[in-house]
């Protein structure tokens, strides 16, 4: 699932990353790579991995759930031992809760939605889960998306072949949403090559 959100992070800011890698740059320099300890000062980076995770969650669906009494759920009955599915991708493309919320804009994470945080604490967003049934791999996984994302963008320009638009339209899948069509992407190096070589 990583590698999932991992391409679709770079199809999404192919168009943006000369913001990403000026960031990058002012924070870090050319002459060293990202570490883990810089993703902090990475704000606007961190912004478009929120924003990512918002537009494509790991899985659409989140782990299902038991509930343990009869209760009311938006006026309608729920019986005990009824199996609950969260769909985060619906909630997370909420119009009540998300202006455009189908449009790619890392910048309501710098602005209205800012103190949001992706470990499931407020429940407008939560990409891996919350509460007990929280993904136990959250903290690792951030950790490897972070620092592989930001070495690839402080690494390479990216563009498509021909730069021909990025289709962003979602497959079919119920643990995952692949994309439709394959992403297509050039690198090109962007560093002294010395830095390739370590």
């Amino acid at each position: 699932m990583r590698a999932a959100t991992e391409t679709k992070i770079k199809a999404e800011t192919m168009s943006g990353s000369k913001g990403v890698q000026k960031e990058i740059d002012i924070h870090v320099g050319t002459t060293r790579w990202v570490e883990e300890s810089d993703i902090k000062n990475l704000v606007y980076f961190q912004a478009i991995v929120k924003e990512t995770l918002r537009l494509y969650p790991p899985g659409p669906l989140l782990v299902p759930r038991e509930s343990l009494e009869d209760c009311y759920v938006g006026g309608y009955l729920v019986p005990r031992g009824t199996q609950l599915l969260v769909n985060a991708w619906k909630l997370h493309r909420d119009p009540r809760i998300w202006e455009n919320p189908c449009e790619f804009g890392p910048e309501r994470f710098l602005t209205s939605h800012g103190s949001i945080d992706v470990r499931g604490q407020q429940f407008e967003y939560v990409p891996f889960g919350s509460g007990r049934r929280q993904c136990p791999g959250i903290s690792s996984s951030l950790q490897v998306l972070h620092l592989t994302l930001s070495r690839l963008l402080q690494g390479f320009s990216f563009s498509t072949a021909m730069n021909a638009q990025v289709d962003m339209s979602e497959g079919l899948g119920l643990i995952t949403l692949p994309k439709a069509t394959p992403l297509e992407v050039v690198l090109a190096p962007r560093l002294d090559h010395r830095m390739y070589q370590r």
